[in-house]
């Protein structure tokens, strides 16, 4: 029965793992990463659009980006776009693709990222503990309900901290190799 409801609540913990490496995917390493434009939105006939719809997007060299429009005519808005996100890259138009280059990154930038990079996996963190917390209820309840015995409850806990340390671990390798590819210079 417990089993059920833990399954039931990993749905929780994946999403906030998801949530960590779309997150972890838009900070910037030493290399440029596709990942830092893709969901820019631009106003693409009316409709807010990310740019990767509109877009082919590019790395010629490890720090640069090339995003190239199939619809030439949307060229200033993905420009605009850029420019408004603040990348730090430097923007070149060049009538047919916008071309971002960055520069090389600074210690002081690295040492930031990795923080901002611990502050997302500390979200993740609080994802999969909310998801812990309403599975813990959700087994208290059948306990109450007399639908599973008090010693099933407190087995249903320990799997339950199992399943949640896993997904620790899981936060934590990936932080790790994030911020192993920050680091690195």
């Amino acid at each position: 029965m417990y089993n059920d409801i833990i399954e039931l609540h990993k749905d929780g913990m994946d999403s906030a793992l998801a949530h960590l490496e779309k997150e972890s995917k838009k900070l910037r390493t030493g290399r440029a990463n596709p990942a830092l434009v893709e969901a820019l939105e631009i106003d693409n006939y009316g409709a807010p659009t990310p740019i990767k719809q509109i877009a082919n997007i590019s790395v010629p060299e490890a720090r640069q980006l090339l995003v190239q429009p199939w619809d030439k005519s949307s060229l200033e808005a993905v420009e605009k776009a850029i420019k408004d996100a603040d990348l730090g890259a430097n923007l070149s138009n060049d009538g047919i693709a916008v071309r971002l280059t960055f520069p090389p990154m600074t210690e002081e930038n690295r040492i930031d990222l990795a923080k901002v990079l611990g502050t997302k996996a500390e979200e993740a963190r609080v994802g999969v503990r909310t998801a812990r917390e309403d599975a813990w209820k959700e087994i208290q309840k059948e306990e109450k309900d007399g639908n599973i015995s008090e010693d099933e409850k407190f087995t249903g806990k320990d799997a339950l901290q199992e399943v949640v340390d896993e997904y620790n671990g899981k936060i934590e390798e990936m932080k790790k190799k994030k911020e192993e590819d920050i680091m690195t210079i």
